[in-house]
């Protein structure tokens, strides 16, 4: 072991594209359940070619301790790699991560179905969206806490429809990346407006602040609208 330069990969930004991946010209980095992970440290140089490739940030070189680079053990790593190549490519997504647009049933004349999803985008978890993915361009964002959907039964014809989103929990998650994934998709995005959805509980309260403090991060200047949902699933608050 010795202390020296080697990448650190923050799992809760990673969006699993894979980029880095590719990127890694030793095979040091893998996608492993939807997470870039660094597959030993001995296949690692520290020169960092991946982290130009990470489209959250979400890589950085770090001195520590670690075991040292191993060239000849690289070289064995990469000819195994080649003898026995993965079922895909480098670009590799978890296909339950990979951003989609989706199209919302309408009638002939254009109109809402009703009691059809108006869900208009994959994946909507905050943790899995990407900053830079298509349906978050020139949208409305709509931050919405979790429970929210399962509290009001006309959601998708009230709230959701023609909206991007983002879901998450302010009370259990591990709200620490949050803040930072919605300044990022604030920055990369010209987006048309926003707004957080909560539920009436205190906790609650943290989607709104985490879309607060993203804004501050951000520097945009953009509007942000609060509502409020009743456990029994009626706005209150706008």
């Amino acid at each position: 072991m010795a202390m020296r330069n080697i990448i650190k990969i923050d799992e809760e930004r990673c969006n699993g594209c894979g980029k880095c991946a590719k990127a890694c010209a030793e095979g040091a980095i893998k996608i492993i359940h939807g997470k870039a992970r660094l597959v030993s440290e001995v296949y690692c140089d520290g020169l960092g070619a991946c982290i130009g490739t990470c489209p959250v940030n979400a890589i950085k070189i770090v001195q520590q301790e670690a075991a040292e680079f191993d060239e000849e053990a690289t070289k064995k790593h990469l000819e195994e790699i080649k003898a026995k190549p993965a079922p895909s490519s480098g670009d590799f997504m978890c296909p339950g991560m990979m951003a989609k647009k989706l199209k919302p049933k309408e009638s002939k004349a254009g109109e809402m179905i009703d009691g059809s999803s108006q869900l208009g985008q994959w994946p909507v978890q905050l943790k899995l969206v990407s900053a830079n993915a298509p349906y978050f361009k020139n949208a409305d964002l709509m931050l919405v806490a979790d429970c929210v959907a399962f509290a009001m039964g006309d959601f998708h014809q009230k709230l959701l429809k023609g909206k991007a989103i983002a879901i998450a929990c302010p009370k259990l998650d591990d709200t620490g990346s949050y803040v930072a994934k919605i300044a990022d998709i604030i920055k990369s995005n010209n987006l048309k407006s926003i707004t957080a959805v909560r539920m009436e509980v205190p906790c609650c309260m943290g989607i709104v602040i985490m879309a607060q403090k993203a804004l501050e991060i951000a520097g945009a200047d953009l509007p942000l609208k609060e509502m409020t949902i009743s456990l029994d699933g009626r706005i209150i608050e706008e």
